[in-house]
């Protein structure tokens, strides 16, 4: 054979098997658990086949419908993003607590599950409260590198923390006796109490949501998850994996457009305080009308495009920017209020405002644009106030804030006046762009708590 043409078989033969192994990998979905989290993620020995637990069988029932292979890839809680970022999986399952850190670095689904950070006691006469466990010579176990870290060391300042890298240690310690206190959560106290005779659960003391994790360069995964999940809590198929792995600390719906929909808000305003320190730190202003104008466009251009991919009608667009806009005058209130809060103590190591929080926004924005395709009509605005207020659990955010985002879904989910003209609509969004900035929300809720809410 002419060297010439060799040459090109053998690049035809490369080819060949690049593409393979691409549709080989696009066939294989590889989902990061630790193993080591009880009733989400539980192993019993070194075999994939042997997980267990909530989590685990949502792996394998969403891969069973796509028709995809399942690789499980054990992950460590210290390593998590690392792994993430690095591609040794394509989605984290395994009880994930949404994190502002964690927004940064991937992609979360519409929340499955929600939890509280508790505190396990062997003594509960010797240690009645939460208050009584935060003394120097306490020793308070957690497992090391995840969010309750993080959480018991905010709530337990001057205790002795001691974080260990395996979580199953972390009870063993107990269990022993060296430690006085371990920190888990509502998911995994049942089976940690059922584990130590006598002990008590103190708490909780956070309020969480979890999530899977996608690859930040996967947005085919995530929306697809995202489809999935929702359609797999309307048709009761999550409610009854819960059941089956989590008993009476299953819970009910979360999966549902509207939890789904604040909880993104929620996930977006939990980036604010890091992004305003971003800023202070670059000598950036905090306010950038030119750049709010651009994100608004940004919003309606993708929320008509995902309608058009999804062959539904095309929102309105004054209330798709009057909802964004909410969203952004709630950003920028947060932010001014934790720039200007001495007691605030952002991370030592700050996510990269240009690389990593706002590619995160924009993420967030794109679940965002799917989300709304999916909102059924609010009838009741009294709760879908209350139900706004509940779900924004980002510290600082003001009840103007939170109410002109309320508003904003409330028109946002109703069907489009038949008779608006081009001219009241843009009268229309004008007027709500005032009233929906956190100081004409405050004015609006004064004037309509008569009615619509009870007195406080």
């Amino acid at each position: 054979m002419h060297p010439a043409q060799l040459r090109r078989w053998l690049t035809l033969l490369a080819l060949i098997a690049a593409l393979a192994a691409r549709a080989a990998a696009a066939e294989t979905l590889r989902v990061g658990t630790s193993g080591d989290y009880a009733p989400l993620s539980a192993a019993s020995g070194n075999d994939p086949s042997e997980l267990d637990g909530f989590d685990v069988a949502v792996a394998r029932a969403y891969a069973e419908e796509r028709g995809l292979t399942l690789e499980f890839v054990i992950f460590r809680w210290p390593s998590l993003l690392v792994d993430l970022t690095k591609g040794r999986f394509d989605v984290a399952m395994s009880g994930i607590t949404v994190r502002p850190e964690r927004s940064a670095a991937g992609r979360f689904t519409v929340p499955v599950l929600e939890s509280g950070a508790v505190v396990l006691v062997a003594q509960p006469e010797r240690w009645p409260s939460l208050d009584d466990l935060d003394r120097p010579r306490v020793r308070i176990g957690v497992n090391a590198g995840g969010h309750l870290e993080r959480a018991a060391r905010a709530r337990f300042p001057r205790a002795t923390l001691v974080a260990i890298p395996d979580n199953d240690t972390v009870l063993r310690a107990l269990l022993e006796g060296s430690l006085d206190a371990a920190v888990t959560d509502t998911l995994e106290a049942p089976v940690w109490l059922r584990a130590g005779e006598g002990f008590a659960a103190l708490g909780p003391f956070t309020r969480d949501r979890k999530a899977y994790l996608v690859r930040a360069d996967r947005p085919e995964l995530a929306a697809d998850l995202d489809a999935w999940l929702l359609a797999r809590e309307r048709d009761g198929s999550l409610a009854r994996l819960r059941r089956a792995h989590l008993g009476d600390a299953a819970g009910g719906p979360v999966a549902t457009p509207l939890g789904a929909m604040l909880a993104a808000v929620d996930e977006r305003l939990s980036l604010m305080p890091l992004i305003g320190v971003a800023k202070r730190r670059e000598g950036l202003p905090l306010e950038v009308p030119e750049r709010e104008a651009l994100v608004l466009d940004a919003a309606v251009a993708e929320a008509l495009d995902a309608a058009a991919r999804a062959g539904s009608p095309p929102p309105p667009r004054a209330e798709v920017r009057g909802f964004f806009r909410a969203q952004i005058d709630a950003a920028k209130q947060v932010q001014w209020d934790s720039v200007r809060d001495p007691e605030f103590s952002p991370p030592a190591s700050l996510p990269d405002l240009d690389s990593a929080l706002r590619p995160a926004l924009l993420r967030i924005g794109e679940r965002q644009t799917r989300l709304l395709l999916a909102l059924p009509a609010q009838p009741d605005l009294a709760t879908l106030r209350q139900s706004t207020r509940d779900a924004l659990r980002t510290p600082r955010v003001s009840e103007g804030s939170a109410l002109a985002i309320a508003n904003a879904i409330a028109r946002l989910s109703q069907p489009p006046a038949a008779t608006a003209s081009p001219q009241g609509a843009q009268r229309g969004e004008a007027e709500r762009s005032s009233a929906e900035s956190p100081q004409g929300a405050q004015r609006g809720e004064a004037e309509r708590r008569p009615t619509l809410e009870p007195a406080s």
